[in-house]
């Protein structure tokens, strides 16, 4: 296939060019730097016509008359051919067009930009446009498929993807080339192409060789390299017939290759070895026109489309005989294109057949590419060599990746002949890790991390390589400049340090370095080389940790002082990994998802005093064909995630660690290609803290881009109306405030004037429901909605239902009211029966908690009921509980004098019916405290009595919840549930039980409270039941602390029937008849003191009684307002 090659010639400006022909193939236009579009008669027309497009042309198309061309305005403009009149633009980007071109009718130009879009407009209307999104860097070049049914890209981001035009999605990707942040970095403009005709394979140049993958399965199935090429291939160009494929590389090499033999039939070197960037076939197969980087044109004359050596001339040869294969002249040796080399050193020389000829023994028996043996050793033995009609079936129907000195089929591609074909569900590529908060590691300019405490910029370019740390609150440190010497890749920050890492190169292993600017002595950083082959992956910050995932499967903990600590591994590869406070969340591969889905696992580990597994690798739930684009925490604490459709999720701690879609950042967006870049989350105020990204998916590092918030929404049926509004105000203010109780759960203060508010927002959203529901005569609902509401919010809503003549519903209502009543004493009673069996198991050793315990209950009988609450609530915090820890993560006000002494409220919710005990936590669980939230919806609310302490006067009072008694017919028993002798017969078994603790002696040294008759609270059922069971309980979970054992025991109790407890309830007063003589015997000795005591007791009740009759008056009438 010998060919001439002409001498080039100028035809543009230094720069990118391109080359095409037109459709009778008489003419070759080029476009250039210079933006001119210039038409040659051919390659010696001294005076070719020109059209100016712009100041750049970037890229040319041309078909039916109409010249398209990617031009420096940011647009793709069309001309009329070869008049070159403006028809109109096409379409625009948000930067300039990379590549265009036409599909085989010419109805339809698809173009790719620096913007990461590429978009298949309609050339008869415009305004039929197919926008395709999923490139995160520059597109260098696109390519339709003959039959017009997928488009192929490529981009700076390392991926080929082939799309379905019609669906505007991905059909595969492949993640073939190196990465780069603009084509002026790029190594190869990687120009894609499909095979004509049939469009059986698309070409990819990748580095130094071409892949051919077969349309419809995108299998790999062959590849074309050849020894000369040592640069990168830059542009592929398919002759007419499509059995030809033309490559021309970075170094000036151009190689032609025939598809069906997949051998090298012609070579031609740049004359002066410029970077070829423009590539064309003549329609008739017979030239090549070309353009390099200095804007010359040239061209190859003479190729010929038959091929010397095909399957079936070898065929028709072998049957006279294998001595007569090779009977051609060798004049075709002096055709090698490098005159220098000889015929030993060409890379240029073949073996193409399987045929070894035992009567020739001469080791110089050479053929070149073209179809001649390179030497003996190339030639296989009879015995294994293939038969001719393997040979063609090979060559024909299978391709194979036989490289440069290969050209026999291997008999395992043959075999595959008799293999069935897959058709099922394609693997889709697992997802990189990365770190939450950056921008891709390619770009030049990027954010390392960004989160709520500060952000963290990377520059690598040719004037600098270096780290900008910045804080959003300077009182916490100044910002930093440092030098990235190691080439740092990865980040995170946190109030205490900034952890850093690189990957391994040939020479150096894979560091982690942490500047602990905290960190109250001089050194201020460590570093740490990871094992040789271990890759630092994901990396994060705690609070006073630090971890570090790696490509060995493997989570690897630090001190923030540089002590390592524990390790663990990881069921798959990292994907992302993020720290909050003493929460780790990890997220990996579980496996290999399909047909473009993720298959990712989350672990939740939380340290601290008692390190657990919250959620240990439960599937991660994605959007369909999405994959994981940022994880982090709230503020608060709380887990959450976005995926690249924009869905943020969160983690819903009160309903078995589900995750919860609480936004959809898609729907603020105005256009397509726009995007969010999320920041951070609260939780207290609601807000998404994203940045505006318009036609991308990242912000650009300059200028500093604004931080914009979005509203949290749930995704429930029917928002518009108002039944569906508050019903979704109501489940976001549930799941936005479960993070009181993890906090509080966790040891750490929490903020009660919050959590009053929000369970104030929650009971008054039920209630304008159940307004809501009872206008619609949805009785049903009512009743499901007072379920959700507390006690007191009950007896409003029974108030309400009784005005509006509805007495069927206030008696259910009244019923659930007496349900939720009896569930608070029964809370109650297993409170006081734990505390006591902690007394019992724990006992006060020591002397000093014997005399606290002792001169408490001595104290206890003076205090007023709500000046005993208080003083309980005080001792338990100075003498039997631990002062909780304080929440890093909550937002501090006020000044530093009221800093340091704490406010009541903080000190631990106060409980009216609790009994505290040594160990025992003040913290509250619930129902009781949901009273004041009745006080704070009234609007003339009573100042609450002053009289226990000056410190109080914040803490609203809390009611006492109803007592269960029987069921009457009586309406007006139905309505007034005050409890009077209830409350009377508790107040004067308190003040008995004061005045008996008050006739107790005064010893030294009390005996200890187990054995003590005097003090020794008389047996529970619970107690008895306990104590016969609880080596069975040990014997089940031999590990369980006492605790733990205590809290099983009480679960397994509250297992058993109402009979059986009922049993063990008269078992335990059948051993305590002895105890309950004894008081009985005090009470008698109390005498007169104690019935002056209930006299004063009765008068308080009826004042009681008053006051909340008139707080109730005021309590109905909200239910008849809307705010």
């Amino acid at each position: 296939m010998p060919c001439e090659r002409k001498p080039m010639r100028y035809g543009h400006s230094e720069g990118h060019t391109e080359v095409c022909f037109d459709d009778t193939g008489k003419l070759i236009v080029t476009c250039g730097n210079d933006g001119d579009v210039r038409i040659w008669e051919s390659l010696d027309d001294d005076d070719p016509r020109f059209i100016t497009v712009g100041e750049k042309a970037y890229s040319l198309a041309l078909k039916n008359g109409k010249l398209v061309t990617a031009s420096s305005n940011n647009t793709v403009q069309i001309h009329t051919f070869p008049d070159g009149d403006p028809d109109g633009i096409l379409t625009r980007f948000t930067t300039n067009a990379t590549h265009v071109t036409f599909n085989t009718s010419g109805s339809k130009v698809a173009a790719g930009s620096s913007d990461f879009l590429v978009k298949v407009v309609e050339v008869s209307d415009s305004s039929q446009q197919k926008t395709l999104r999923g490139h995160e860097a520059p597109v260098l070049s696109v390519a339709f498929d003959p039959k017009d049914d997928f488009l192929a890209s490529a981009s700076c981001d390392g991926s080929v993807v082939v799309w379905n035009i019609e669906e505007q999605t991905q059909v595969v990707s492949w993640p073939l080339l190196q990465k780069t942040n603009d084509i002026s970095n790029a190594k190869s403009l990687c120009r894609l192409a499909w095979q004509p005709r049939t469009a059986k394979f698309l070409a990819v140049p990748v580095d130094t060789k071409v892949h051919l993958y077969k349309r419809g399965s995108w299998d790999h199935v062959s590849t074309l390299s050849d020894d000369l090429l040592t640069q990168p291939i830059n542009v592929l160009a398919w002759s007419s017939c499509g059995q030809f494929l033309a490559a021309a590389s970075v170094g000036g090499v151009i190689t032609v290759w025939d598809a069906n033999s997949k051998l090298c039939v012609e070579r031609h070197k740049h004359e002066k070895g410029f970077t070829v960037c423009g590539l064309a076939w003549h329609p008739s197969g017979s030239q090549i026109a070309y353009t390099d980087t200095e804007g010359c044109l040239g061209l190859l004359d003479g190729f010929s489309t038959s091929v010397p050596i095909t399957p079936k001339a070898t065929a028709e040869k072998s049957e006279r005989g294998y001595d007569n294969l090779f009977d051609d002249d060798d004049d075709d040796d002096a055709q090698l294109i490098d005159e220098g080399w000889s015929d030993a050193k060409s890379p240029s020389k073949k073996a193409i057949n399987g045929v070894k000829n035992d009567d020739d023994d001469d080791d110089d028996f050479l053929m070149p590419a073209t179809g001649r043996v390179r030497n003996r050793g190339a030639i296989l033995d009879d015995e294994n060599s293939l038969d001719t009609g393997s040979l063609k079936l090979g060559q024909d129907e299978y391709g194979f990746d036989g490289g440069a000195d290969c050209a026999v089929m291997p008999s395992a591609a043959l075999s595959a002949a008799m293999r069935p074909v897959y058709d099922g569900p394609q693997p889709t590529l697992p997802q990189k890790a990365f770190q939450a908060g950056s921008t891709p590691v390619h770009l030049t300019h990027r954010f390392m991390m960004w989160n709520s405490v500060g952000i963290v910029r990377g520059y690598n370019d040719e004037q600098d390589n270096a780290i900008d740390v910045e804080f959003h609150d300077t009182a916490v440190h100044h910002a930093m400049h440092l030098t990235n010497m190691l080439g740092h890749t990865m980040a995170d920050i946190s109030q205490e340090a900034v952890l850093l890492a690189c990957p391994s190169t040939n020479e150096l292993a894979s560091k982690l370095q942490c500047l602990h600017f905290s960190s109250w002595d001089t050194n201020k950083e460590w570093m740490v080389d990871l094992p040789e082959g271990e890759d630092a992956k994901a990396l994060c910050l705690g609070q006073g940790w630090a971890a570090v995932a790696t490509s060995a499967l493997m989570v690897r903990f630090f001190s923030i002082g540089g002590i390592q600590r524990e390790i663990f591994s990881l069921s798959g590869p990292v994907v992302c990994m993020t720290g909050h406070g003493e929460q780790l969340l990890i997220v990996y591969h579980r496996g290999t998802g399909f047909d473009g889905e993720q298959l990712l696992g989350v672990q939740l580990l939380q340290f601290g005093q008692k390190r657990r597994h919250i959620i240990n690798g439960e599937p991660l739930p994605l959007s369909l064909k999405s994959f994981l684009s940022w994880l982090g925490f709230t503020a608060e604490g709380t887990p959450c995630y976005v995926d690249s459709e924009g869905v943020v999720r969160m983690l819903n701690r009160s309903l078995g660690h589900t995750w919860t879609p609480v936004c959809n950042t898609r729907e603020t967006c105005k256009s397509k290609s726009d995007s969010y870049w999320v920041v951070g989350v609260h939780e207290n105020p609601q807000q998404l803290r994203c940045i505006p990204c318009k036609g991308s998916r990242y912000p650009p590092t300059l200028p500093r881009p604004a931080v914009a918030i979005l509203p949290f929404k749930l995704p429930l049926c029917q928002t518009t109306t108002e039944k569906g509004q508050m019903e979704e105000q109501f489940w976001r203010s549930v799941l936005f405030h479960n993070h009181y109780n993890f906090l509080s759960s966790s040891g750490y203060e929490v903020d009660e004037d919050g959590q009053s508010q929000s369970q104030k927002e929650q009971q008054e959203l039920l209630m304008k429901m159940f307004a809501l529901s009872c206008k619609l005569e949805r009785e049903f609902r009512c009743v499901e909605l007072a379920e959700l509401m507390t006690q007191n919010v009950v007896m409003l809503a029974i108030r309400y239902a009784s005005r509006s003549k509805r007495m069927v519903l206030a008696q259910r209502l009244s019923e659930i009211a007496h349900e939720k009543a009896t569930r608070i004493q029964d809370e109650e009673q297993e409170e006081t029966e734990y505390c006591d069996i902690r007394q019992t198991s724990s006992g006060y050793d020591q002397p000093e908690d014997r005399e606290k315990h002792h001169n408490r209950q001595e104290e206890e009988p003076d205090q007023e009921p709500e000046e005993q609450e208080d003083q309980e609530e005080m001792e338990s915090e100075d003498g039997a509980v631990a002062p909780k820890r304080l929440n890093p993560f909550a937002k501090v006000t006020g000044s530093p004098s009221k800093q340091a002494t704490p406010p009541t409220g903080k000190l631990g919710r106060s409980n009216p019916f609790k009994v505290f005990c040594a160990g025992k936590s003040s913290s509250a669980s619930g129902q009781p405290r949901v009273a004041s939230i009745l006080d704070n919806m009234t609007s003339n609310r009573k100042s609450a009595p002053l009289s226990a302490s000056a410190g109080k006067s914040n803490k609203s009072t809390v009611l006492k919840p109803l007592p269960p008694r029987p069921k009457t017919k009586s309406q007006s028993t139905l309505l007034q549930m005050t409890s009077a002798k209830a409350a009377n017969k508790k107040t004067r078994e308190s003040l008995e039980t004061s005045v008996e603790q008050q006739k107790q002696p005064e010893l030294p040294t009390a005996p200890p409270l187990a054995d003590n008759p005097e003090t020794k609270r008389p047996k529970t059922g619970f107690q008895l039941w306990s104590e016969e069971n609880r080596k069975n309980i040990i014997a089940d979970h031999p590990d369980l602390e006492e605790t733990d054992i205590i809290k099983e025991a009480m679960s397994r109790f509250r297992c058993l029937s109402a009979e059986e407890r009922l049993s063990w309830t008269e078992r335990a007063k059948g051993l305590t008849v002895d105890v309950t003589d004894l008081k009985k015997r005090k009470r008698a000795e109390a005498g007169g003191g104690v019935e002056n005591d209930i006299a004063q007791s009765d008068a308080d009740e009826n004042n009681a009684k008053k006051k909340k009759a008139f707080d109730t008056s005021k309590l109905s009438a909200f239910a008849f307002h809307n705010n």
